[in-house]
């Protein structure tokens, strides 16, 4: 699919055309796939005058944003790509032939602007597109109900930061967009970080104050069981890590401690039971919307018993695997393993079902309580709470069968603990090891050791993804990342 700064700059396309021409090709998304929430289609033609006078057209808009981005069989492929590609980048998995054309250049990290490294930009500009241009209809419109239409523009806000969370932390410096007018965001250059942080934190304040603090049910009527919209504590969550990103440790653990404490909502769950759906842990989750379907990452990571292939290619690293401890219990229950010619190759068990036509009992897993932990861990290991940084960092252990750890003196050595925590809590996940690699500042370090093993040549530039070559051609105010 092609980004939205390559659609912005062909001429002969009008803005109505293209509004009315996404959110179909979302509605068809989310209407042709077995339902992901359940939505009446419209009875009526879709353009952009009329998507946003009924209630259940809007709706359908905004769903289809879900739908999209779990409506691939392939893990490869769109936003949940992000607990694969940046996993090969990084030191959590192994790939069983480095001659793989598709999964290599992650791997040994050797992207190339023409070839690879764009499908988190090819993905999130489409889709802001849509996004910008709902926000655009809802703000304009006055026939939709108002508590409705109020959820809806939190759920667009939600969502233009979540895809800005992520072309920030996969590029750097990125063009901002916040309007439809293809005229100027057809010449515009990149914003540096610091911006689209601001913008980031801008929307996600915003959606807290827009999206119910409820789980709704696709009328954005009734409450639900069903963990699939965003809520208020998602835009909390989010908000909490991005401060975290930016080093506001205060308003880090004051966002990440108002989720910990909705404690109606959310609680930690065992180990069996984080990745099931709708469970306590989950904050945010994409629902299936493929017949028979449960999650992706299940489908790809579970090996068979002939072990890695080019039809399974990868198996988890043993950095990874060397880096449990003793007796935690998560490598029991969220790896699993097989033996082939005497080599045993693990692989993420965190998602289970692997088969087709399964009732559905997993759901991605986005946002989830476990990170809040340790987010609120590290936000006070840095404000040198280290008794409450350690009280958070103890809770996730004793949930993977660890005992305490007691004797962390330094602030040094509470956050060492800390990020050594999150590589075994949340590994092969929405691409949390590569970000805190690069946020931390211990990228250069880990990987130019790990490259050379997985037969790459580590520089520091490639923490950044290449910006891809077709937007650099079509946009002269746009500049490539170094070293590209």
């Amino acid at each position: 699919m092609p980004s939205q700064l390559f659609l912005l700059s062909i001429p002969s396309l009008k803005k109505r055309s293209i509004i009315s021409l996404l959110i179909t090709f979302f509605l068809i998304t989310v209407l042709g796939c077995k339902k992901f929430i359940d939505v009446s289609p419209p009875v009526t033609s879709l353009t952009d005058a009329s998507v946003f006078t009924t209630d259940a057209n809007a709706i359908a808009a905004l769903t289809g944003l879900y739908s999209g981005m779990i409506s691939s069989s392939d893990l490869s492929t769109g936003f949940i790509s992000m607990s694969l590609l940046p996993a090969l980048s990084a030191d959590e998995l192994s790939l069983f032939a480095t001659s793989n054309t598709t999964y290599a250049p992650y791997y040994t990290n050797n992207l190339n602007s023409s070839a690879n490294g764009d499908i988190y930009w090819n993905t999130a500009y489409p889709m802001l597109f849509t996004i910008n241009s709902a926000i655009a209809g809802l703000n304009a419109s006055n026939s939709l109900t108002p508590a409705i239409r109020q959820q809806l523009l939190g759920e667009a806000k939600f969502m233009r930061a979540f895809c800005y969370f992520y072309l920030v932390n996969m590029y750097g410096d990125v063009p901002l967009v916040t309007d439809i007018d293809y005229n100027s965001n057809s010449k515009l250059s990149r914003s540096a970080q610091a911006n689209v942080y601001q913008q980031i934190i801008f929307d996600l304040k915003d959606a807290k104050v827009f999206l119910s603090g409820n789980y709704l049910d696709a009328s954005l009527v009734n409450v639900t069981l069903e963990r699939v919209r965003p809520t208020k504590w998602a835009a909390a969550a989010l908000l909490a890590r991005t401060y975290l990103y930016t080093g506001d440790w205060e308003n880090a653990e004051i966002e990440s401690d108002s989720v910990i404490k909705m404690n109606s909502l959310f609680s930690l769950d065992t180990l069996g039971g984080v990745f099931l759906k709708n469970g306590p842990e989950a904050i945010w989750q994409l629902q299936p919307v493929i017949s028979g379907y449960n999650s992706q990452a299940g489908r790809f990571f579970t090996l068979p018993a002939s072990g890695p292939s080019n039809s399974f290619p990868v198996y988890l690293s043993s950095t990874l695997i060397n880096s449990f401890e003793t007796g935690d219990m998560r490598m029991q229950n969220w790896t699993s393993n097989v033996t082939v010619g005497g080599a045993t190759y693990y692989f993420p068990s965190k998602y289970k079902v692997n088969t087709l036509i399964t009732p559905p009992s997993e759901y991605e897993t986005v946002l989830r309580l476990g990170e809040q932990y340790l987010t609120r861990s590290e936000a006070r290991a840095h404000q040198n709470k280290l008794a409450d940084a350690v009280n958070d960092l103890n809770a996730i252990r004793a949930r993977a069968g660890l005992s305490a750890v007691n004797n962390l003196i330094t602030q040094s050595d509470v956050l060492n603990s800390i990020y050594h925590e999150r590589q075994v809590e949340l590994f092969t996940e929405w691409g949390h090891r590569w970000l805190d690699l690069k946020r931390t500042g211990l990228i250069d370090a880990t990987m130019s050791v790990v490259t050379p093993q997985k037969g790459g040549i580590w520089a520091s530039y490639k923490k950044w993804y290449p910006i891809p070559f077709t937007e650099i051609k079509n946009d002269a105010n746009l500049v490539q990342n170094e070293g590209y």
